[in-house]
């Protein structure tokens, strides 16, 4: 017994050894992969899309924030190892494998977004410059003063574009709506329909409100007529 508690103790005292050096390089990680982030956010926070970062550099600083995540990807994995495989694990140690975890998944979160902005700014930037190539290669060809009528015609079909896209989207959804509206007004008007099968009062009911319906959308669809009729007359007329 006493040999099995040495060994118990000492695989304890080398499961903390290594729970420790972990944590000292998963810090260490995080330390390096701030400091990269902050470097990397700043190329993409230039108000200015003509003066582009050289895209060697950001590549290089790119390349090193996904070598860093992956290595403290690595790091977390063998420390939830190093926890699982604990006897008794303390809460302590889940709170800090967990505090780790989130910090991870922040620099993740931040690096995709940082990336995403720098792409729009690159983007935007070979934009322009397509848009200055034209405007040259234009005045070679013609007259400077039909520039403007070319850049306000990019921009219009742009603008044509995007309003185009919203629309789907939007009809997109309203499809979806409308869908489950008419599958819960199905099963609403199986259920009124079986009722009115087995009671012919709620049938009359049903087929007064019907009439009433019709004779509604009518009289409606006569104002609609008369409404229409005198807004015509009245642009005849001015």
């Amino acid at each position: 017994m006493a040999t099995v508690s040495s060994l118990s103790a000492g695989d304890a005292a080398a499961a903390a050894g290594e729970w420790d050096e972990l944590r000292k390089e998963a810090r260490r990680l995080e330390g390096d992969l701030d400091v990269r982030l902050s470097s990397y956010a700043k190329l993409g926070g230039y108000s200015d899309p003509r003066i582009p970062t050289s895209e060697s550099h950001w590549k290089s600083v790119e390349m090193e924030i996904e070598t860093l995540l992956e290595r403290l990807i690595d790091v977390n994995e063998e420390m939830s190892r190093c926890a699982s495989a604990a006897t008794t694990p303390a809460s302590s140690v889940a709170q800090k494998l967990t505090r780790h975890r989130d910090i991870l998944h922040e620099f993740t979160q931040e690096f995709k977004r940082t990336r995403g902005n720098i792409m729009t700014m690159r983007e935007h930037a070979e934009l322009l410059t397509s848009v200055r190539n034209d405007i040259n290669e234009y005045k070679t060809s013609s007259s400077m003063q039909s520039a403007p009528n070319l850049l306000r015609e990019r921009a219009a079909i742009h603008g044509s574009i995007t309003q185009i896209d919203e629309v789907t989207d939007q009809a997109e959804a309203m499809r979806g709506v409308l869908a489950a509206q008419r599958s819960t007004f199905g099963e609403i008007q199986g259920k009124v329909k079986q009722l009115s099968d087995r009671f012919p009062v709620i049938r009359n009911l049903l087929g007064t409100i019907k009439r009433k319906k019709s004779k509604d959308t009518l009289v409606l669809s006569a104002v609609i007529a008369v409404c229409t009729l005198f807004l015509i007359l009245y642009w005849i007329s001015k």
